[in-house]
């Protein structure tokens, strides 16, 4: 007797793209890379969501010589163009592992005309953010040929871009930047937050560009010639302090909105240039500051007590109500110590609500006009 055949059944369940979309979007890039090879559905929507926030890190090195991370993004982004309306974010980082006195040791020239074309073809046209950190890639090019970054950037337009950080390690004799960054920068009208790591002298932008820029990073010249006319309240400064002179915090003055929110762990700070601060930027609010210890605040004390200098420079502000000193290096300091300086900050700076140390331990000041400390990572 002859068995019956055996029948399978195949069911096939159609899920919207909406629907695959809000549960893989919760999924790890771990979990949510072997989907695509699942259907051409699936693969369609984890791709979009693998491809909206792009970030990569390449160090290089005497054995590594090539950004070949990056050359390999490129490529995938070039091959799967379609995809280019899904990304919001490409952030390419570049870490040199020696730095070279000349830059042919390195192979970046393939790399950069990838990268290149990735920025100027237009594919990026939705990218909100934009970060480019290539290291030590103008070593060894003559100062009259044009900074790497000019170079990726000339042409390219990214009409949504709230974001962008640009910049390469900066030293005498290197490329500078000439028109191009201002042409770039002048087009985009969204833009809220900038990082110019690199540039050190003025920017050339007419007034109604950067419409509504809040925050900017960069040298003192280089902030002093775009914060007046435009809306900036977060200024975090790089460089030397002796560069901010009265001039420059005269031109920081020239905003529309006050600065509220001042970072200066990008220099080494000495009293003086506090206390101008609080004569010319009366509104602000947080201070994150590295000091120059060298310049000693109170030539009697050692450790966290040489700190206690501060008092006379903090009662010059009047609305600062978070201090951040985690950026200053100073040996020793506890909590008994900590607790002592908040009590007689407070007094010289009534407006004060919250301090971080050297240490990293915070200290907040309760309902009950206590101050309580909390820990924060390093």
């Amino acid at each position: 007797m002859l068995s019956p055949p055996r029948i399978t059944v195949a069911w096939e369940i159609s899920v919207p793209n909406e629907v695959l979309f809000e549960i893989f979007n919760n999924l790890s890039v771990s979990n949510l890379a072997p989907l695509t090879c699942v259907s051409n559905e699936f693969k369609a929507v984890a791709e979009h969501i693998l491809y909206s926030s792009i970030t990569i890190k390449d160090v290089l090195s005497t054995s590594s010589p090539s950004p070949w991370r990056t050359k390999r993004c490129c490529e995938s982004i070039i091959q799967r163009a379609y995809l280019g309306k899904s990304i919001r974010g490409f952030h390419i980082r570049w870490q040199f592992g020696s730095h070279p006195s000349s830059r042919p040791s390195f192979d970046l020239s393939s790399t950069l005309e990838k990268l290149e074309h990735v920025l100027r073809s237009g594919i990026l046209e939705s990218l909100e953010s934009l970060e480019l950190w290539l290291g030590a890639a103008n070593r060894g090019v003559q100062s009259s040929i044009p900074h790497t970054i000019e170079r990726l950037i000339s042409g390219s337009h990214f009409p949504q871009l709230a974001s962008c950080s640009l910049g390469t390690e900066w030293a005498k004799g290197l490329p500078s930047y000439s028109g191009v960054l201002d042409n770039f920068l002048g087009s985009l009208q969204l833009l809220r937050h900038l990082k110019l790591h690199d540039h050190r002298a003025t920017l050339n932008l007419p007034p109604v560009a950067l419409p509504i820029l809040s925050s900017f990073r960069g040298s003192p010249a280089t902030s002093a010639s775009l914060l007046p006319g435009r809306p900036i309240s977060y200024l975090s400064l790089t460089g030397e302090d002796c560069d901010v002179n009265q001039e420059i915090l005269t031109r920081f003055t020239k905003t529309i909105v006050p600065l509220r929110f001042l970072d200066l762990s990008g220099m080494s700070v000495r009293p003086i240039l506090l206390r101008n601060l609080a004569t010319y930027l009366p509104a602000i609010e947080v201070l994150k500051i590295r000091l120059a210890l060298r310049h000693t605040l109170h030539y009697a004390l050692t450790g966290i007590r040489l700190l206690t200098g501060l008092s006379s420079v903090l009662s010059k502000f009047r609305h600062l109500s978070y201090l951040d000193l985690s950026p200053t290096s100073v040996a020793g300091g506890d909590a008994e110590q900590e607790s002592g300086l908040c009590l007689e900050w407070y007094r010289a700076c009534p407006s004060l609500k919250r301090i971080t140390f050297p240490s990293h331990r915070e200290w907040f000041l309760s309902s009950d006009q206590l101050w309580i400390p909390t820990i924060t990572k390093a």
